[in-house]
């Protein structure tokens, strides 16, 4: 029952409010027919399951009652922003840290019903070659796919390099529905920095989780001590020493 004069503009708003933490879907559907109820002369060949055909209504007599415009929606609900884990090193160091991150709230499995490409059994990552299988012993398991974002192109070419993140175990308790993903990180900086990534999870049963990572590298050790003795009053004293880059 909206009526739009020509070239009149329509917003039409969408509302999401998850429940759980699972994939939503829905479809919202426009139906745009003339205001006296007439049809549009234009009749539809007899072209079964074209595109045409599925976007408009016809009438009895072949014309065009209507036309139809059909938007997908799919939901994917996002955990509250959690507080940053703190990844400290000495500049020139390399250190490997364990991190665990909780995410709440997960839809575990028999618990609803999950698309069955989520029974492979299989922790989706980018090193596919040392991917661990987890499981509590279930015929279903859940799958989680990560990847560690950055808030910049300047901060990735700055971090890339410098950081390794791999998952080597997963567990998680059904009673509280809370699963516990334990990270590998490692953070080898060359320099004195302080960077700001974040680690991005999605569930293939639903649900998005953010968890910041803070990556500081403190002053290095001092390389050497130079000592120069003097040779007289007003007279020079010269020390030669090498610096060597590690890059080009």
């Amino acid at each position: 029952g909206i009526r739009l004069a020509p070239k009149e503009r329509l917003e039409i708003p969408v509302l999401f409010m998850p429940a759980e933490m699972k994939i939503y879907k829905a479809v919202v559907v426009i139906h745009v027919m003339r205001e006296n109820g007439e049809n549009w002369p234009y009749k539809v060949t007899a072209r079964p399951n074209t595109d045409l055909e599925r976007n408009v209504t016809v009438a009895e007599n072949g014309e065009t009652h209507g036309i139809v415009w059909i938007y997908p929606i799919n939901g994917t609900p996002e955990a509250p922003q959690q507080k940053s884990v703190v990844i400290r090193c000495q500049a020139r160091q390399r250190l490997e840290q364990k991190v665990e991150l909780l995410l709440i709230g997960v839809i575990m499995p028999g618990a609803s019903a999950l698309p069955e490409a989520e029974n492979s059994a299989v922790v989706d990552t980018d090193e596919s070659s040392n991917t661990p299988e987890v499981t509590d012993g279930s015929s279903a398991t859940l799958e989680f796919l990560y990847e560690l974002q950055y808030q910049s192109d300047e901060i990735r070419s700055q971090l890339e390099s410098l950081v390794g993140l791999q998952l080597v175990e997963k567990e998680w308790d059904t009673k509280s529905r809370i699963v516990t993903l334990i990270f590998n990180v490692v953070f080898a900086p060359s320099k004195p920095m302080r960077n700001e990534a974040t680690i991005v999870i999605q569930c293939t049963a639903g649900g998005l989780w953010k968890f910041p990572l803070m990556f500081i590298a403190t002053e290095p050790e001092v390389d050497d001590v130079i000592n120069i003795e003097a040779v007289g009053l007003n007279k020079e004293s010269i020390v030669g020493f090498k610096l060597t880059s590690q890059t080009r």
